[in-house]
């Protein structure tokens, strides 16, 4: 019996763009997406290279826990101040939300 294989062959390629690159560094790969009308760098970040820092995610407006796998988003044209943290799911939903955060009356405004 061979040794089980901890991804399926082709788990780095979702059928994005040709840009992708392994970046060990971050835990994750990057690739280039298009949003807006403007081209995103975007950062899969693995879990165990999110420690020590917890970031707001600008889609659901709620924090992302330190060691939690997300994904790190940024306009290609633009600088590392630009770049902004989101949970997998808020960056994969961005296109079906409202473009202001709806926000409970008591919740606190970062």
């Amino acid at each position: 019996m061979s040794p089980r294989r901890n991804r399926p062959k082709g788990a780095g390629s979702s059928g994005g763009s040709a840009a992708e690159e392994r970046s060990g560094r971050y835990g994750g790969w990057q690739s280039t997406e298009s949003w807006q009308g403007e081209e995103w760098s975007v950062r899969h970040v693995a879990g165990a290279s999110a420690e020590g820092k917890t970031y707001r995610c600008p889609g659901c407006d709620q924090m992302i826990p330190s060691g939690v796998p997300h994904v790190v988003a940024w306009p290609e044209h633009a600088g590392v101040d630009d770049r902004r943290h989101w949970h997998k799911a808020c960056w994969n939903a961005k296109d079906r939300r409202t473009l202001r955060v709806q926000r409970s009356r008591n919740a606190p405004r970062f």
